[in-house]
């Protein structure tokens, strides 16, 4: 061989060495960078699980604080349950009761409470929150002292709710709510209620910027009694400094027999049979209210002579009589019905005034000259835009033998 062969192969020799050199220097930096992504990424998934863990932890301390601002109700909490994939938390068994006074039942309590982001405001830029209660209930409680009442305005309870979410709330969903209002002072414990409660509230940022003042919206439909049918309709303007709104109440079709217990403890009287319906419609613009209420009786009866004169007292017996008679004469033979339409007005924040006049000048127009109907004043059953379900009446449920 040739001194110049032998240098070929030597320069290929090192041309080869060099090359995988090369390589190797090549893959350990590609290699490097991996472990470090991996690892990267592993303490980034260790972080998340720890975070997941301690997150309720921390949550349930913050709620708890919440609830502890206000010293005129006591809050207490079951299960914490963080929902990170869409941007929501649940408070299971909340309780919210008054710490001063002998009230037996909370103010509020519910099987769930869970908050989370509004999803569909982020299409119009907005980041807001939504309430949603399973199961709410709240109790009033009327005593004879402030000390022994719960009525939810001694203290910013409302508030609370707020507080317990980062974001503005927009919207809420109530679903098989009830609502009590009861007494322990009378002869005979009280629980007048609405049970089956759904309701929504919407809007209440105005986060599809509607031009409309009254944005907002508020539909709840609940039953009465575990019998007659109840529908609340509202608008509001959420932004304004002085309660502005539009509302109607509708009640139709309630045994008035399912009362007795509040008619006792109130009005002294009880009903042998009956059915109630209840209207209330509300204006008010910048704190300044106008309105009315329209209670409707159909087929009632309040005294009876063989029934009361066997169960009453003789004071009992003359006042019933005196209720019975009086709405048997003012009562519209016609529709067989006694009733009349109180109106109202006042500020919103303040007093309110009823005219008694225009009362006893119902009372009569009613019985002699032309019979209420159970519907808004204006003729419609809408309250802009918001319309009420169609009504369904069941007569002639079962009351005492007595009334037959």
């Amino acid at each position: 061989m040739h001194d110049d062969d032998y240098q070929q192969k030597d320069a290929a020799k090192n041309a080869s060495g060099t090359s995988n050199v090369s390589k190797r220097a090549t893959k350990r930096p590609g290699r490097r960078r991996r472990r470090v992504l991996a690892f990267a990424l592993s303490f980034l998934v260790l972080l998340c699980v720890i975070g997941r863990v301690m997150l309720p932890g921390f949550v349930r301390d913050y709620v708890n604080r919440t609830l502890d601002r206000n010293t005129l109700y006591s809050g207490s909490i079951g299960e914490i349950q963080i929902h990170l994939w869409r941007g929501a938390y649940s408070i299971h068994d909340i309780k919210l009761s008054k710490t001063s006074g002998d009230v037996p039942v909370p103010l509020f309590a519910a099987q769930r409470v869970d908050f989370n982001i509004q999803w569909k405001a982020l299409i119009h830029r907005k980041v807001v929150g939504q309430v949603f209660m399973e199961a709410p209930e709240i109790n009033f409680v009327d005593a004879p002292t402030a000390w022994d009442s719960q009525t939810g305005d001694s203290g910013p309870w409302l508030e609370m709710v707020s507080d317990l979410f980062p974001f503005s709330i927009n919207s809420a969903v109530i679903h098989n709510g009830s609502v009590h209002f009861r007494t322990y002072s009378a002869q005979k414990p009280v629980d007048a209620y609405l049970s089956e409660v759904e309701g929504e509230v919407d809007n209440l940022n105005n986060v599809s910027e509607e031009t409309s003042s009254q944005a907002a919206s508020v539909q709840v439909t609940a039953t009465a009694m575990d019998q007659a049918k109840l529908q609340f309709l509202m608008t509001l303007d959420p932004s304004s400094y002085h309660p502005t709104f539009h509302m109607a109440l509708r009640l139709l079709g309630l045994d008035v027999t399912k009362i007795n217990d509040l008619a006792l403890a109130y009005g002294k009287f009880d009903f042998k049979r009956g059915w109630f319906d209840l209207i209330i419609e509300a204006d008010c613009k910048e704190g300044q209210m106008t309105g009315y209420v329209k209670p409707l009786f159909r087929d009632l009866k309040v005294f009876s002579l063989a029934q009361d004169i066997k169960e009453d007292s003789m004071p009992q017996f003359f006042w019933h009589a005196l209720v019975g008679t009086t709405t048997h004469v003012l009562t519209n033979q016609l529709r067989d019905q006694f009733g009349t339409l109180i109106p109202f007005a006042g500020d919103a924040s303040g007093t309110t005034t009823l005219d008694f006049l225009a009362t006893i000048g119902n009372i009569f127009r009613n019985g002699f000259i032309r019979a209420y109907l159970p519907h808004l004043e204006g003729g419609e059953d809408a309250v802009d835009g918001l319309h009420f379900q169609a009504p369904e009446f069941t007569e002639a449920m079962a009351t005492s033998d007595e009334a037959q």
